[in-house]
């Protein structure tokens, strides 16, 4: 996790309160000897307080067992204000471990009924006067103050590492997709090369030599024609196994309707109603772009699944004589407009669509409202023979 600016600013805040609260016991102590003529009883509880403040940090990560070591705290210094009036300016201290460890009611309650315990107990000791009251009271206010401050910088904080730590595991996201993204590119490459170059020469090969095998059935070299077709035609089928393996695993095994209706079927849930449509026939496209079609697709509706909140979403599958479009329609609450008119600042799977669709050649537009949102992709088909 990186580590926050505004760490070493809590960090001396505790360092402080830590200081503050060691010097305030050892002065009680010191005037304690220096005061009575037994105190004994002072210094005793007074180590012990300090050594139950600071057995603290082993609670600090349990809620429960924190606020008990907070209970008996409390009670030592009670046991402190009733040996020596001195003892009241500990709740100084006190005052911001209950804005700290309990629910901001109850602190601000037990924070409260402190400063009464130290203005009572003063009293006791002293009498009454002003000073008596206003000066818990001031202590309460300014730790109250310090202690609302500190809890907002804390909120802040950490909303600030969550961005922080949330646009580092995005841009790791990014990168590893870059890098996947790259050898798929890659992968579908050689599938189309091979393809266009290995497998289509084999094919030939086989039926020229099927071809020579049927106008001369009497020919000498006969046996050698039909062993060369046959080594043409296993090559085939080991080559179009080597263009299965390297093509996207999301059209392996089945067509682009079929792979976009897998991505349909599998965004289906309780509460989102999915569709697939295809609207005219049905032909091969090159693969590069169906791999391309179907990685749009997941994007899109991975973006409808996550953050659109629909209830409804619908893909189309459009094949025109010059042409194929895909539209992925939704209800849900929207493209923000700012994310729409600044794609790089916004949204990484919008940003990342595009560059597939620029790759091929294509066009892709955003409509968004709220409770409609279309991302429409078009690529041009070249004359199909």
């Amino acid at each position: 996790m990186h580590r926050s600016p505004l760490t070493p600013v809590f960090s001396a805040l505790q360092v402080g309160l830590h200081a503050l609260v060691v010097a305030l016991t050892v002065v009680i102590a010191g005037r304690s000897v220096l005061t009575q003529s037994n105190p004994i009883g002072v210094i005793v509880l007074a180590g012990a307080f300090l050594g139950v403040y600071f057995a603290g940090a082993l609670f600090k990560s349990r809620p429960a067992a924190a606020r008990l070591w907070l209970l008996v705290l409390t009670l030592l210094w009670l046991g402190l204000v009733l040996l020596v009036p001195d003892s009241v300016y500990l709740v100084f201290g006190l005052f911001f471990l209950y804005l700290h460890l309990l629910p901001r009611y109850w602190g601000l309650v037990a924070v409260v009924a402190a400063t009464v315990v130290s203005i009572v107990g003063f009293a006791v000791h002293r009498g009454f006067s002003m000073a008596a009251v206003i000066g818990p009271t001031l202590g309460a206010v300014v730790a109250v103050a310090i202690g609302l401050g500190y809890s907002a910088l804390y909120r802040e904080a950490s909303e600030r590492q969550r961005l922080i730590d949330e646009l580092l595991a995005t841009r790791e996201t990014l990168a590893e997709q870059e890098r996947t993204a790259g050898k798929l590119a890659e992968r579908e490459r050689l599938a189309q090369e091979i393809h266009d170059t290995v497998a289509q020469g084999l094919s030939s090969i086989q039926l020229l030599l099927h071809a020579a095998e049927r106008a001369a059935p009497d020919h000498p070299a006969l046996q050698q024609i039909r062993l060369a077709r046959e080594t043409a035609a296993d090559s085939l089928v080991e080559t179009r196994q080597l263009i299965a393996e390297l093509t996207p695993a999301a059209l392996e095994g089945q067509s682009l309707t079929q792979a976009l209706h897998r991505i349909a079927q599998r965004a289906e849930a309780p509460g989102l109603d999915t569709q697939m449509m295809v609207e005219g026939t049905p032909h091969r496209l090159p693969m590069p772009m169906e791999a391309a079609l179907v990685r749009i697709a997941q994007g899109a509706v991975s973006n409808v699944v996550r953050h659109a909140n629909a209830e409804r979403m619908r893909i189309t599958l459009t094949y025109a004589d010059d042409a194929i479009h895909l539209d992925v329609v939704d209800d849900g609450v929207g493209i923000d407009p700012e994310v729409l008119a600044q794609p790089p600042s916004g949204s990484f799977g919008l940003t990342a669509m595009r560059s597939r669709v620029e790759q091929q050649g294509g066009s892709m537009d955003v409509e968004s409202e709220p409770g409609h949102t279309a991302v429409t992709v078009s690529f041009p088909l070249e004359d199909q023979e």
